[in-house]
């Protein structure tokens, strides 16, 4: 449906290529859900379109949004990773957030070292220099020292590393309700805290 007219929050979305693209399919599903967004920006690198079509059994760029939400959206505007001369490649568009889910040890290489060969990269990179909030869900398991060192650069120029490690403390009987919990933790970070998300008590 059309965003409606309080809906102010303009956020970009990249999905890399590293596994979990459940957790990019219940990112997009929650932020065109959310009446306080109007515009998501959608990126995907070519190895995030191979691991999706792996784990997802989604395969090309055409109609991309409806074969993730299972419905159109108005909200999702998919951007081509090799335009360089996009809207959210520029600090004068305004953005309010990035979230990189999943977000691959080779994308945060390139954007620890401000190398924005590529549209994702170059948005992150607008994102710090802009301090606009960037959040980095790393997905890789063991980190070795480069991915650690890598890790630091960005963390020190202004992202938030929030790696792909999910809770079950609240006991989810589900892939998908572990998914969407750990997207309901992400949104909060960025100032979009979800209804029914989990909160834990002490008692």
């Amino acid at each position: 449906m059309p965003a409606p007219d309080n809906a102010t929050r303009t956020l970009t979305v990249a999905i890399t290529g590293a596994s979990g693209s459940i957790f990019a399919r219940h990112l997009l599903d929650a932020l065109d859900r959310d009446e306080r967004v109007a515009t998501i920006n959608l990126i995907l690198s070519d190895s995030g379109l191979r691991v999706m079509a792996e784990e997802l059994e989604i395969s090309g760029r055409d109609q991309l949004v409806r074969k993730l939400l299972g419905r159109e959206s108005q909200k999702i505007r998919q951007q081509n990773n090799s335009d360089i001369g996009a809207n959210v490649a520029s600090g004068s568009y305004q953005t309010d957030a990035m979230i990189v889910l999943p977000c691959s040890v080779g994308t945060l290489a390139r954007i620890a070292n401000g190398m924005a060969i590529q549209l994702i990269e170059r948005a992150a990179d607008v994102c710090l220099k802009e301090r606009c909030p960037l959040i980095l869900c790393v997905r890789e398991t063991p980190f070795n020292l480069i991915h650690l060192r890598n890790m630091t650069l960005a963390a020190e120029a202004g992202a938030t590393i929030f790696p792909v490690i999910p809770a079950f403390y609240f006991r989810p009987v589900s892939t998908e309700e572990i998914a969407r919990e750990f997207v309901n933790r992400v949104l909060a970070h960025v100032g979009l805290p979800q209804p029914g998300a989990y909160h834990w008590k002490s008692e």
